[in-house]
């Protein structure tokens, strides 16, 4: 595979609309839409919020958005296509988003994701996110997990 860039982008792109379309498939394939706390591309276009897009060749292979509230930050759309897993795209991702986080002043990052994405909660743990409780408006849900890492 190509050298991988990664950058910020605008969520309102066709790349990114590419993107959040196979996200949004991947969720609906393993979850009912009441299981699935998501953003649309027109709400990750805030000023809070950074929207990651991985890149080989100038194709997109991969997304992650990153809220940043008070607080904290959020994890939300991380995605690798199915073509382009297993090339460590979502550590690099994760690892871009980190930085970023740290170079704005935030100590922590929580994210919400599926209990059934098993994948992705293995992912998180190798990265040292911990489960916990909930947090932000987040309701109580049997489908969802919640977990925080304290970045250094």
């Amino acid at each position: 595979m190509n050298r991988i860039s990664i950058s910020i982008e605008s969520p309102l792109t066709d790349d990114a609309d590419w993107l959040i379309s196979g996200s949004e498939a991947a969720l609906r394939a393993v979850y009912t839409e009441d299981e699935c706390f998501t953003f649309t591309a027109s709400e990750l276009d805030a000023n809070n919020i950074d929207f990651f897009v991985a890149r080989a060749g100038g194709k997109p292979v991969g997304c992650v958005a990153l809220v940043r509230l008070d607080k904290y930050a959020e994890v939300k759309r991380l995605y690798v296509p199915e073509a382009s897993r297993g090339l460590g795209l979502a550590v690099k991702l994760m690892a871009a988003l980190e930085t970023h986080v740290l170079a704005s002043g935030i100590k922590l990052v929580r994210l919400e994701t599926g209990d059934k994405l098993s994948a992705a909660v293995s992912l998180y743990k190798r990265l040292g996110y911990n489960v916990c409780s909930r947090f932000g408006e987040y309701e109580d849900h049997p489908a969802s997990l919640f977990m925080e890492k304290e970045l250094a």
